[in-house]
């Protein structure tokens, strides 16, 4: 019999640092579009839909400057990364975000990239309210983002060790 290895969780530091590259990324946009960002997390999703197109538009923008914030990390630094979006991912892999989502297993998968990559305050708005989140709104880059530049950069993808998976449906807990 085999002993399983324990699973390597995410550090505090690792999360900081995880948020701070997230917000660093847009905030070297247009100024529009990071507010438009901002005002999706604030908005009352019963009564505002809030300026999701200025925002979607910018979702290359946003990836191409979260890569060059990348720059020169090493191949511990990028799996750290990893290990924090896989983690987020799976967190909001649950059933009531997906019902105010919809998409197939791959489709929520992307919406759920799409919060993550929104931010650290429109992620915690979904969390706290899931009809926060915004209907089709996808990002399937940013789902694999990390482990897909550790893979350019290293010739391997990243190896977490989390024990966790971040595709749809995978954390029981999220579904009835």
């Amino acid at each position: 019999m085999t002993d399983k290895l324990p699973a390597v969780l995410p550090t505090e530091a690792d999360e900081a640092r995880f948020w701070a590259l997230i917000e660093r990324a847009w905030a070297q946009l247009d100024p529009a579009a990071n507010e438009a960002r901002h005002a999706l997390a604030r908005r009352d999703p019963e009564s505002d839909e809030g300026d999701l197109e200025a925002v979607e538009e910018h979702r290359e923008e946003f990836l191409e400057h979260l890569r060059a914030l990348c720059d020169g990390m090493t191949s511990a630094e990028l799996t750290d990364l990893d290990r924090v979006l896989e983690r987020k991912l799976y967190e909001i892999d649950r059933e009531d975000i997906h019902e105010h989502t919809d998409g197939s297993d791959d489709g929520f998968l992307y919406c759920r990239g799409f919060i993550v990559a929104l931010g650290r305050e429109f992620y915690a708005a979904v969390v706290a309210n899931p009809a926060v989140a915004v209907l089709d709104a996808e990002l399937e880059e940013m789902c694999y983002f990390f482990d897909h530049l550790h893979h350019e950069r290293f010739g391997e993808y990243a190896e977490t060790g989390s024990g966790i998976s971040r595709e749809s449906t995978t954390n029981a807990a999220g579904w009835a």
